[in-house]
């Protein structure tokens, strides 16, 4: 696979902000969700936006529940197949990262149909298709809108047993923290917009960012899995902190332990570096402590936006080899153990 040819058409060129990076910065979100007015609440509404979850929960009987879940965002990368199926991976990771199973997806399109060619535009569709038939499910509707930016996402709906549903609240204090994929989607993708990013990276983001975290279904199924989300558009202090503030514990990150994305260190210490990182760390405030030895390098990849990042676990320490087992069987080689939760404030501690 080779980097995209920089004379040829750019989708990047017409977004102002790829793919999870396009996020409202964390704080600004809480700002504007907290002054929101509390509509219906039914009591088969298991889950909803009481704890920033990663999907809605409605229960329809004992055993079954539908998992409803929407993400869109403006390219990430200038191949428009890539870009479709790098947003339709992230679309559905919200339902694997509740312990689901995805049943059918709906598709959300805006393109500026003016300047895109129809070629174009099919392409990014065939992506997100070709990634929901290896989910196994349809794409079975959708609404399309002419709009100034590139604009692709789903709506994704899925099942879960109601006994099952795993949430980013339940982390216990001495639980071990797993990562399943590698950072640095976002320093990549600047590096793409640089022409910085060599074909071997490119193939590498592409893989990390199409690869389905279907390790959600199986490790919704172990009750030692406390609490469970996906690293998006927050990076991985922001979505922690999610588990954090929601579980009332802390946690403690050894960043050596961290699994990287060849290179992204380097790129990040030479300046190659997202803007919402900056935002991101911006909102995390006095919520986190990177003290010490973590270098501006380091903490641009703490809070680098990634776009269909892997899944963050917590669970019981004597789970840990059941859940790599999990993360292994569904070839995702780079699953760490990251650190651990501790007792205390909300706050994350990275060493």
């Amino acid at each position: 696979m080779n980097a995209p040819d920089a004379t040829a058409l750019r989708l990047t060129q017409f977004s102002h902000g790829g793919g999870c990076g396009c996020k409202i910065a964390p704080a600004a979100l809480h700002e504007i969700i907290s002054k929101s007015v509390p509509g219906i609440i039914p009591k088969q509404l298991l889950v909803g936006i009481e704890t920033a979850d990663d999907a809605a929960v409605y229960q329809l009987n004992e055993r079954q529940a539908i998992v409803a879940t929407t993400d869109f965002f403006m390219p990430i990368v200038d191949d428009p197949y890539d870009f479709g199926a790098i947003a339709a991976t992230n679309a559905l990771s919200d339902v694997y990262a509740m312990g689901g199973t995805p049943l059918f997806a709906l598709a959300l399109v805006g393109m500026p149909v003016d300047r895109l060619p129809v070629d174009t535009i099919r392409r990014i569709l065939e992506g997100g298709e070709a990634i929901c038939a290896k989910a196994g499910i349809p794409v079975a509707g959708g609404h399309t809108i002419d709009s100034v930016e590139p604009i692709y996402g789903l709506v994704a709906i899925g099942q879960v047993d109601p006994r099952r549903i795993k949430r980013n609240v339940g982390a216990r204090a001495g639980d071990a923290l797993v990562l399943g994929k590698p950072l640095g989607v976002g320093i990549y993708s600047a590096a793409l917009k640089k022409q910085r990013l060599s074909d071997e990276a490119y193939a590498a983001l592409i893989a990390n960012a199409t690869q389905l975290n279907t390790p959600g279904i199986a490790l919704g199924q172990l009750e030692a899995v406390h609490a469970l989300t996906d690293v998006t558009g927050f990076g991985l202090l922001g979505h922690l902190l999610e588990v954090c503030r929601g579980s009332g514990v802390g946690a403690r990150i050894d960043f050596d332990n961290l699994p990287l994305l060849s290179g992204v260190l380097d790129l990040a210490r030479a300046g190659v570096v997202t803007g919402a990182s900056g935002r991101n760390m911006a909102s995390y405030g006095a919520e986190v402590d990177c003290a010490g030895r973590i270098d501006t390098a380091m903490r641009a990849l703490l809070s680098d936006p990634q776009t269909s990042g892997g899944l963050l676990v917590a669970c019981a320490r004597e789970a840990v080899g059941a859940v790599m087992d999990v993360f292994r069987a569904e070839g995702f080689a780079q699953a760490m153990v990251i650190g651990e939760c501790v007792s205390g404030p909300s706050r994350v501690a990275v060493d």
